[in-house]
This record gives structure tokens, C-alpha cells and sequence, in this order.
């Protein structure tokens, strides 16, 4: 083994500029629609949701509109959004949903958050 590896030969790299360049850490949740079934959920974070396989109908309770997502086809969801999803057709379309980690908050930042999520603006100062 006369060659080292390309992975290896990064002499310039250093971990501070590799941290300060580097993005969030991100949850992919992977899972099929099978035909003749609808799923649904309430979406917990900002996410882009990808369709494989099959084509997928989604719709949103805050769209009158229903979306049809082609292989290779993505939209955007928000968080506190409920979806439906279902396929058309005798194939399952594979979904992958990808958020990015969500920091950790203290207990001002849960709180400002819930009171977000409930509707409700934070008080500000007079």
C-alpha cells in the first residue's frame, strides 16, 4: 500500500473552520404509504418532506388545495400543520421527512415557545 487514501491527505482542515462551517445536525424519518391506506399526523417541526416510488397525494388543513408529488417531487411543511397522505395506484410510494435537530432551549426559550404554539404573543415590554 504505496497510496494513502484521499480522505486522509486534508493537511489545511482544522476542527474549529470544519465546526464553524458545518450546519446543524438534521432527523430523517423514512416510511411508506401503502396503497389504499391514508395517514395522517400533526407535522412537530419545520420539515421537506420527499416522495419516492409512487406518486403521493398530500393535502394540509390550512390549504384548500391538495398537492399531487411526483417521484422526486418535495414540499415544505410546518410545524403544527396536520397532514393526510395517500397513494393512487397498486405501488407504495416511499417518504423520507427532514428536519433539522432542534436546539435545546432553557426554560424561558420552552416557555416562549409553548406560549408561540398556543397562539399566543410574548409580552413585551412597555
Amino acid at each position: 500500500m504505496d497510496q494513502a487514501s484521499p480522505q486522509c491527505m486534508d493537511d489545511d482542515s482544522s476542527l474549529a473552520a470544519y465546526q464553524h462551517d458545518e450546519r446543524p445536525p438534521r432527523v430523517v424519518v423514512l416510511f411508506s404509504v401503502v396503497p389504499g391506506t391514508t395517514l395522517t399526523w400533526r407535522i412537530d417541526a419545520d420539515s421537506t418532506l420527499t416522495v419516492q416510488g409512487a406518486r403521493l397525494w398530500l393535502t394540509r388543513i390550512s390549504s384548500p388545495y391538495d398537492h399531487w408529488l411526483a417521484p422526486g417531487g418535495e414540499i415544505r411543511l410546518y410545524r403544527g400543520e396536520r397532514v393526510w397522505l395517500s397513494t393512487d395506484g397498486d405501488r407504495a410510494a416511499r417518504v423520507s421527512l427532514t428536519s433539522a435537530l432542534p436546539a435545546r432551549r432553557g426554560l424561558i426559550g420552552r416557555w416562549l415557545g409553548r406560549l408561540a404554539w398556543l397562539g399566543v404573543e410574548a409580552p413585551t415590554p412597555r
